[in-house]
C-alpha cells in the first residue's frame, strides 16, 4: 500500500519539507533531530508548501523556523502525538479502501 506524505523534520534550528511514498526508508537516509509531522500529499503539495514558506527558505528544501511554519506544523499534529501513528492509520485506511 502506498500513501504519499509531505514530511517536516527539524535539524539545527531549520525545518526540511520533503515528500516520500516510503517515509520510513526516506527518513532513514537523512540526518535530523526530530520528526515534526506528516501531511498527506505528493510533490504538488510539497511544492505548494515550499512556495507558501519561501520567504524563510534556508536551502533547497530547508526553511528557518518561523511562526507561520510552526503554526502549520501544530495544526498537522493536532490530536496526534506521534506522526507515525497518523501514517499507520492512513496506510490502514488505504488498504481498507483497496479491499485488502
Amino acid at each position: 500500500m502506498r500513501v504519499d506524505v509531505v514530511y517536516y523534520i527539524r535539524s539545527r534550528g531549520r525545518i526540511k519539507i520533503g515528500t516520500s511514498a516510503n517515509p520510513r526508508s526516506r527518513l532513514g537516509q537523512l540526518r535530523y533531530e526530530e520528526l515534526l509531522a506528516f501531511e498527506r500529499g505528493d510533490r504538488r503539495l510539497e511544492q505548494q508548501r515550499h512556495q507558501q514558506f519561501a520567504a524563510h527558505r534556508a536551502g533547497r528544501e530547508w526553511f528557518d523556523e518561523h511562526d507561520a511554519l510552526l503554526a502549520h506544523i501544530d495544526v498537522l499534529r493536532a490530536g496526534a502525538t506521534d506522526p507515525w501513528d497518523q501514517h499507520r492509520r492512513w496506510l490502514s485506511e488505504a488498504a481498507a479502501l483497496a479491499g485488502h
